[in-house]
Formats: structure tokens, sequence, C-alpha cells
């Protein structure tokens, strides 16, 4: 979804020499290059990866605005869709590499390119996930400067021609070769492809053309939604390249755990504890659910484990209509610590079951599986 950091393409730290990168570099593509790699399509890809990452690093003013704007940088200079096999930066160091030489690449100037995406994750309550939310969020982002309105030229000005590439991006030079004579084509390194210079940068972005801000964002988080959801909010990812469109953000959810409940799917589940009296003679109880508090019967007799069905007191359901359900654990709690008298009373009371209400008094488990083998 997103570039990977160009240090870590290249395994490098943030403060790596010029050498270190350059060392780094030419292992990395022995180790990707096409010719090595015939036909498998993850090492072209890095290949392609470290490429780019190698065009930004090695140039120090590129590595300057890389280290101050991100990849966001490298968009308004050219880099953005990284380097390949039709590019000379790059490619001409691994033709070096392996054939002592310069190599004739076919460069291109720059286009609209599309803004990166942008993460954020995103945490919310399991009422909120129930029932949905609307969220206002405040996301830092590069955004298009106001004061230049994306030229990067101060106010009354506006960039002009390179010289060096006469406007085109392009440099050409040709190297002499143990092969023969090589024309190279390379992206101008004075205006990084873009065919255009800011002699005179605006105060508020520095001639980058966008300046990073808080925007406040107006999320609507669905009913039902659930840890991993992805939701996308389009054109709210960085600024596009000249001209081209912004990116998306993507909006990752993750529900808490409730102190409460438990969900599963679109039904949630609780423990609610009774007292032994309650589960003998029976009672009216009130169970919290996500909607507040309702009345629940405990018929006499309810014994530990049993669960209730509370239908259409769950959670929304995302693709679809209607409610998953809650459901009810009980629990009966066995009073401690009693005294004598409460002892004796039960000792009592104890004597006085039968099989028809106590399950102790009937056979024991044992007994029963003794009968069921002797016939």
């Amino acid at each position: 979804m997103s570039k990977r950091d160009y240090y870590e393409v290249l395994g490098l730290s943030r403060n790596a020499s010029e050498e270190e990168i350059k060392k780094a570099y030419r292992k990395l593509a022995r180790q990707y290059h096409p010719d090595v790699n015939s036909g498998d399509s993850e090492a072209e890809a890095k290949f392609k990866e470290v490429s780019e990452a190698y065009e930004v690093l090695k140039d120090s003013q590129a590595r300057a605005r890389y280290d101050q704007f991100g990849h966001a940088s490298t968009q308004n200079g050219g880099f953005g869709g990284g380097a390949g096999y039709g590019e000379a930066g790059g490619f001409e160091d691994i033709f070096d590499m392996f054939f002592g030489g310069g190599f004739g690449g076919q460069g291109a100037r720059r286009g609209p390119q599309k803004g990166s995406d942008l993460r954020l994750d995103l945490e919310i309550t399991l009422k909120e996930a129930a029932f949905g939310v609307e969220k206002e969020i405040e996301l830092p982002k590069l955004q298009t400067c106001s004061e230049c309105e994306g030229t990067g030229s101060a106010a009354g000005t506006f960039p002009s021609s390179c010289k060096v590439c006469k406007g085109t991006g392009q440099v050409k030079s040709t190297q002499k070769t143990v092969l023969g004579h090589f024309q190279t084509i390379k992206t101008c390194h004075n205006c990084h492809g873009t065919g255009k210079v800011v002699e005179t940068p605006c105060d508020a972005c520095y001639g980058q053309g966008r300046v990073k801000q808080k925007k406040k964002i107006g999320l609507t988080i669905p009913a039902g939604i659930d840890t991993g959801s992805r939701l996308r909010v389009t054109g709210e990812g960085e600024p596009g390249a000249n001209g081209g469109p912004e990116g998306d953000l993507y909006v990752y959810i993750t529900v808490k755990p409730h102190k409460l409940f438990e969900r599963q799917g679109d039904d949630i589940w609780c423990n609610y504890p009774i007292s032994i009296i309650q589960a003998m003679l029976g009672d009216e109880v009130k169970i919290p659910t996500l909607d507040g508090d309702i009345k629940l019967k405990i018929p006499e007799g309810t014994q530990t484990g049993t669960s209730f069905r509370l239908k259409g007191k769950g959670v929304q359901k995302l693709r679809g209509y209607g409610r998953g359900d809650q459901h009810v654990r009980v629990k009966v709690s066995v009073p401690k610590n009693l005294n004598e008298k409460q002892k004796e009373l039960i000792k009592e009371f104890s004597k006085t079951l039968t099989s028809n209400n106590d399950a102790g008094r009937g056979k024991g488990f044992f007994e029963k599986v003794k009968d069921a083998f002797m016939g």
C-alpha cells in the first residue's frame, strides 16, 4: 500500500555515509539483478525498489529533502515511480558494475503522480462498534502550500525552465568504454526531472510546494465493524505531484476489550453471578446489555453454567439486517466462611432433600456405570 523507508530498503541507518550507501546498493543490486534472477518477479520488484532508494539517497540534495519530507519530496522531484529498466538512474550503475561501461537508457520526464497513501490505527469501544459512530480525527499530513499554491515559488514569482536540461528533465552524455561508445540519458540533477527550477523559494514551504499541517477529517464508522476491518477514505492521503491526485487514507480498526461482554461474531456473551438461594428459589434480576439494563427471570432450580438468550441484544449485522443475540451465562456463587449455626441449618436442610430435588441424593456416577455394565 505504501513505500518502505529508503534507508530500510538498503539496510542502513539514517546517518550512513555516501560510501556506505553505495556499497549497500551494489551488494543488493548484484543480489536481485534480473540477469542473475531470470524470470523471478519478486527479485525484479526488489531490484526496482533498491534502485529507487539509491537514486534518492546518493544525491545529497535529494537525500536532505527526503530526510525532511519523506516520500512526498521524491514525488515532487521525479523519483516517486521507482527506478526501472527503462530509466538511466541506478541501472547505469548496475551496467557499469557488470560490464565496466555506461548504458543508453531511456529516461522520461515525470508526469502527474498520485500522492502516497496514509495509514491510521483507530481504537473504538464495543458499543461504538455495535451501533456505529461518527468520529472527527485529526491527521498530520502534507498539504498543498496555500501561500504558493503548490508551485514552491515565492509570491509574484514562478518556477523557471531548468538551464541544465533546457526544460526536458533529462541530460545526455556519451561514454567511451571497452565495448564502444554508450550514450547515457539521466534524470537532470538540477531539476530532478521536473524541467523547472524554483529560483525564489516560498518562505512557507521552502520551495517544496507542500507543508505538514494537522487536518480534521470526519469519519463514519459503520455499525457491526470489528477488529481488523479497514476503512478507505478517498483523497485524504498526501497530495500528488505535478498535478496528480491525492492518495487515500486507510483506517485500521481495533475494538477495545469490554469489562463485561465478550464478542463472538454478531453475538455477545456475559457471565452473571447469582446466589445459591436465587438458583434454588428463582428470582428476577437486572441484566446489563448494550442498550441498558433489562429484567431476566431466573427459574428455580437453575444450575451453574446455564445460559439464557436475549434475542436481538447483540451487535448490528455489518452486511445485513437486524442484530445478533446476547447470551447470559449464570454462575452460581457458593457462600464462604459459614458460622456454626449456618452450617447446622444447612445440614438440617440437606437431610430433607430427596432424589426428586437434589441430584446428589440419587445414585452416584460410578454406581450408574456399574449398573450399566452389570445389567
